[in-house]
């Protein structure tokens, strides 16, 4: 084993190492942080225990509406194809396409010619029949008037004969009528207040009452109807406010923007569920004195079905979701929250209606829910350590100010 000495350069670089390594441990032992006591008595909150800015409200009464929403088609109200009811040649069309027509206004003429001489016939066989009932009943007076002078035999045939061109007449009045009815056929009219469409015949062309085509269509677009379903379960609660209310209104919206086209009234509920889709259908009448809807169209449709009266409303953004239901952060008079679990009825324009789980004046959490957790210490001030009063945002209540405990 090597002596140790000093003065050879090994031993002396290997004592200037250790030494250097002695020093740096002990400077080291001397900088370490003395480890400090937890500390005690504070709640959870935000870094180092400090308490997490919020925005909160109070929960508050008013009256809340509840709607049905669901995805509607617009109808026409009455939609008619115009046939002609006669046989012949079309020599007028007297209307405009896309025109507005009124119940009575003339729209086409078919040629009259042929049915004029067929009523014409049929008065003139009318009046000759009329003629020789009139002398039949002469006759027959007179026949009468002698008596005992003319058989009973002559009397009754000729009373028989009386009654036989009576019903003649009968038939011929008859057939004129028909004949009447066939000559006014040629003068084509709108059945219905509307909107004509395209025409799907020109002038010059022979129509037929057996053609399927028809002249034109006309669609009524003032009032309009929107056709729309709804799961069957709430079929229930629709009768039931038709019963208590007898009628509904109903809203529809552009799909697109969500502005509002119309409102109108429930008019139909069907008759039956359909069974594939387990839903109802519903149909609405609305005046649609503006024409913003229109036959085809697809529309949101939103079904007032009451309104709750001084229901519990909290901000929509207030409500968060878990793993068991809804919830909300309630404020304690300590300034630490707790997780309320709540029961939301629906939510409209923002507001949440709460059927359970808050009471009047509670308050509730509305912004910065990220950072809490049960027991969390709050604050609604803008500054450190210095918040705003129970039921005001930030920004709001600044007459009310306080401490976090």
């Amino acid at each position: 084993m090597p002596s140790f000495d000093l003065k050879n350069p090994v031993w002396r670089k290997r004592a200037t190492l250790a030494g250097g390594l002695a020093a740096a441990a002990g400077l080291a032992f001397a900088l370490w942080p003395t480890p400090q006591p937890a500390k005690t008595g504070g709640r959870p909150g935000g870094p180092d225990g400090r308490p997490v800015v919020v925005t909160v409200t109070s929960v508050a009464r008013r009256d809340m509406p509840i709607y049905l929403d669901a995805i509607g088609t617009v109808q026409a109200y009455n939609t008619v194809t115009v046939r002609s009811r006669v046989d012949g040649e079309l020599v007028e069309v007297l209307f405009k396409e896309g025109q507005d027509v009124h119940a009575g206004d003339v729209l086409a003429q078919i040629d009259p010619r042929t049915y004029r001489a067929q009523y014409e016939q049929a008065l003139a066989t009318r009046d000759k029949d009329s003629a020789q009932l009139e002398a039949a009943k002469r006759d027959l007076a007179r026949y009468v008037s002698l008596g005992d002078r003319v058989s009973g035999q002559s009397v009754d045939t000729q009373r028989a004969l009386v009654r036989q061109l009576e019903a003649t007449v009968r038939a011929d009045e008859a057939s004129a009528s028909n004949a009447k009815t066939m000559l006014s056929y040629t003068v084509i009219a709108a059945p219905i207040d509307g909107r004509t469409g395209m025409r799907l015949v020109d002038r010059g062309n022979i129509v037929r009452a057996s053609d399927a085509t028809g002249l034109v269509t006309l669609t009524q677009v003032q009032p309009i109807s929107v056709v729309f379903t709804l799961p069957q379960q709430s079929l229930a609660a629709v009768n039931e406010q038709l019963r208590l209310d007898g009628k509904l209104a109903v809203q529809a919206l552009r799909p697109e923007t969500r502005a509002l086209a119309d409102t109108g009234e429930l008019e139909l509920v069907d008759n039956q569920i359909d069974q594939t889709t387990g839903t109802i259908k519903l149909k609405a009448v609305m005046p649609n004195a503006e024409r913003k809807l229109w036959p085809g169209g697809f529309v949101n449709v939103r079904l007032l079905l009451s309104t709750r009266k001084d229901g519990l409303v909290v901000p929509a953004q207030a409500v968060q979701r878990g793993p068991q239901g809804p919830y909300v952060f309630a404020v304690k008079e300590d300034r630490t929250v707790e997780m309320r679990a709540v029961k939301v009825a629906t939510v409209e324009a923002g507001q949440a209606l709460v059927d359970e789980g808050l009471a009047e004046g509670d308050t509730v959490v509305v912004e910065g829910t990220a950072k809490l957790q049960p027991g969390a210490r709050i604050s609604t001030g803008d500054k450190a350590g210095e918040g705003q009063g129970q039921g005001q945002g930030r920004g709001e209540g600044k007459g009310r100010a306080g401490r976090p405990q």
